[in-house]
C-alpha cells in the first residue's frame, strides 16, 4: 500500500489536471462548450438514451442537462424522439450533424493531445491510458458511491 506522502502528492498533480482539461476545452469550436461536448461524447460512447440517463453519466442534475440537451438540439447535432415505452420521456439520438461535430471534436482533441505528448513513447502512453482508465475503476460510479456513504453516515451516527 502506497503511503500517506503518496497520496498527498497524487492528490496535488489530480488537481493539476484541471489545466489539461482547460487545454482542451479552449481548442472546443466556439458554439460547442464543454457541456455540449460531454452530451455529444457521451451520446458518441454510448448511444441513444433517455435524458435520465444522459444526467446520470455527467453527474449534474436534470436541469443543467436539460440546458445543455437544449444548446445541441438548437443546433441539430441531437434529435429527441418519444421514447415508446413512456411517451412522458424523449430518446436522445445524435444526428448526422452531431457525428460530424464529433469528427471535429475528436480530431482536435487527438491533435492536440498529440501535440502536448509528442515526446512521450507509445509505451508511456500507453501506461497511462491504462492507470487512468484503472483509477477511474477504481472509483466506479462516484455519485452513487458518494450519495450511499453520506446516506450510511447519516443514519448510522448515534444521538450526542
Amino acid at each position: 500500500m502506497a503511503a500517506q506522502r503518496q497520496y498527498e502528492e497524487l492528490a496535488r498533480q489530480l488537481s493539476a489536471v484541471g489545466a489539461v482539461k482547460r487545454d482542451l476545452a479552449r481548442i472546443l469550436p466556439h458554439d460547442c462548450p464543454a457541456g455540449s461536448a460531454a452530451v455529444l461524447t457521451l451520446l458518441s460512447r454510448y448511444g441513444e438514451m433517455r435524458m435520465s440517463r444522459l444526467a446520470e453519466l455527467l453527474a449534474v442534475d436534470m436541469s443543467v442537462t436539460s440546458r445543455h440537451v437544449s444548446h445541441v438540439a438548437e443546433r441539430g447535432w441531437i434529435e429527441r424522439s418519444p421514447d415508446p415505452a413512456d411517451k412522458r420521456s424523449r430518446i436522445l439520438r445524435l444526428t448526422e450533424a452531431g457525428e460530424r461535430q464529433m469528427e471535429v471534436l475528436s480530431e482536435r482533441s487527438t491533435q492536440l493531445l498529440a501535440d502536448r505528448l509528442s515526446d512521450w513513447s507509445d509505451d508511456e502512453v500507453g501506461m497511462l491510458i491504462s492507470l487512468m482508465a484503472r483509477l477511474r475503476d477504481s472509483f466506479g460510479d462516484c455519485r452513487s458511491a458518494q450519495t450511499s456513504r453520506i446516506a450510511t453516515r447519516t443514519t448510522t451516527r448515534t444521538p450526542a
